[in-house]
């Protein structure tokens, strides 16, 4: 029967596990990075991926809502209507884009600016009227008569704004142009008379690295 020393067994166990050891000595400072997070304004326009982003709904929203309101129509309503402030609301704004974008964000943007500017009243959206509702039907039968709110008093939209979100994207050899058009319509809710259309556009060039992102 062949024996087998300890000496033998020690070395043929240590030696697998020293370069193991050996391994891990390399990998462990890959291993222990820490994540850095540096907190800037929220109005900072920062660029990583070339995509839509905040700083491009926020720019838009302001332009386009500054353009609308800069229009003969709003004038022209004021004059017809004893000075009176036309009543808004924001409809659907389509992404047609190759990108996903969060619409909802910048029709938030665009209510901000009508809201704020003050030369216009505005209204729910269509998901926010119904929840409103819902609240005003549940107190006719659950609040008491002096402080439920009646039935039939909302305020109908003169206008609407609506729009759509398209790009058009150019790429060869490491580098990717991206094109965005957003146009805006502004609609009167009696007639369907377009009273307004505005247009925006952005381009980017984005440049891959060697190594890739």
């Amino acid at each position: 029967m062949r024996r087998i020393s300890l000496k033998s067994v020690f070395e043929r166990v240590s030696l697998p596990l020293m370069g193991t050891l050996l391994i891990l000595s390399l990998v462990g400072p890959i291993g222990c990075a820490t994540t850095q997070v540096a907190r800037v304004g929220a109005d900072t326009t920062i660029d990583l991926s070339g995509r839509w982003n905040d700083a491009d709904s926020r720019m838009v929203a302001e332009e386009m809502i500054k353009d609308v309101l800069a229009r003969p129509w709003l004038e022209k309503y004021a004059k017809t209507h004893g000075g009176k402030e036309p009543t808004v609301i924001v409809g659907t704004v389509m992404n047609r884009s190759h990108e996903h974008i969060n619409v909802q964000t910048f029709t938030k943007d665009l209510e901000r600016e009508l809201t704020n500017d003050g030369r216009v009243q505005f209204v729910a959206s269509k998901s926010e009227r119904e929840e409103v509702r819902d609240e005003r039907q549940d107190q006719q039968s659950q609040s008491s008569q002096e402080t439920a709110k009646g039935l039939g008093k909302e305020i109908g939209a003169d206008y609407m704004l609506k729009g759509t979100i398209n790009t058009i994207l150019d790429e060869a050899e490491g580098t990717k142009v991206v094109f965005y058009q957003v146009d805006l319509e502004f609609f009167d809710v009696e007639s369907n008379k377009k009273v307004w259309a505005g247009q925006k556009k952005i381009k980017k060039v984005i440049e891959k690295s060697r190594f890739g992102f």
